[in-house]
């Protein structure tokens, strides 16, 4: 298959078989007791988090991805299966995959190709992109067809403001040159805005990574409302430096830490399969 195709006649042939375990995802086969207890914890975790963005309604229909690296050292990582919606995700339906997008155990499910080549690169690249959120949403999209991207128009965006970067737009992820130039342009941010495209940030786990796409994408979302409102106020110079520099404990995990559990809560509150 060249880099152009978005699948092969095999590929095809695996999409099928795919709706075909779609249809039963009820009598999905719990593997908790299957996988060590950290697996499973990150199993969880990160099934909360695809229920978080559908929740938050950042989702967009089956397409982006969150994955999360499983602990070990073979570099294997979660990730959803293609064709499952976000809100039905659960802790043993992620697919386990290695470095080349295979799926390392025996699953009914295949993943996207696209959501391989942009979490893989950052995974293999970053020892600290232990959990990757890629989004396609509104505000989101809106800010990265913006030619002058993220403004420190509000504090979420200063809070954000240094932890960011650009990654032009290439066409969809299939290509896995892309890679190289993705991890180049993120650096050693944490956030990123895809042109034309979305929103990125990577986290040391779940809730870390959940807490830097937040304050992204309502920094985003508030810009939107902004820009489409009167004159805007910019702020004095230094201060979204200043407002950076101040957040770094939501960045580096506290505040998501803090904020987790209730989350936990609020998700078991509506429905709690995301365990299952």
């Amino acid at each position: 298959m060249s880099e152009n195709e978005f699948m092969s006649p095999e590929d095809i042939n695996k999409v099928i078989e795919n709706v075909t375990a779609l249809a039963s995802i009820k009598d999905i086969r719990s593997l908790k007791g299957e996988v060590s207890d950290e697996e499973w914890e990150l199993r969880v975790n990160l099934a909360a988090l695809y229920r978080l963005v559908a929740m938050n309604g950042w989702d967009d229909m089956i397409y982006t991805h969150i994955s999360a690296r499983v602990p070990g050292p073979e570099h294997h990582f979660l990730i959803n299966p293609f064709g499952m919606l976000f809100d039905e995700i659960t802790a043993s339906s992620l697919v386990k995959v290695d470095m080349e997008g295979n799926a390392v155990n025996e699953s009914p499910f295949i993943v996207n190709p696209a959501g391989f080549t942009i979490h893989s690169a950052l995974h293999m690249a970053r020892e600290d992109a232990q959990c990757v959120i890629h989004l396609h949403t509104n505000d989101g999209v809106a800010v990265s067809a913006q030619k002058e991207g993220l403004l420190p128009l509000s504090q979420h965006a200063m809070i954000c403001w240094n932890r960011f970067a650009y990654h032009d737009y290439e066409g969809v992820a299939l290509n896995l040159d892309e890679r190289e130039r993705i991890v180049a342009d993120l650096g050693d941010k944490q956030l990123m805005i895809l042109r034309n495209h979305g929103t990125l940030a990577i986290g040391r786990d779940c809730q870390t990574a959940y807490q830097a796409i937040f304050y992204l994408e309502r920094a985003c979302s508030f810009q939107i409302r902004a820009m489409s409102g009167g004159t805007l106020n910019t702020p004095p110079q230094g201060t979204p430096d200043l407002s950076s520099s101040q957040s770094e404990s939501i960045f580096n995990g506290l505040a998501g830490a803090l904020a987790w559990p209730g989350l936990l809560r609020k998700l078991d509150k509506i429905d709690s399969s995301f365990r299952d």
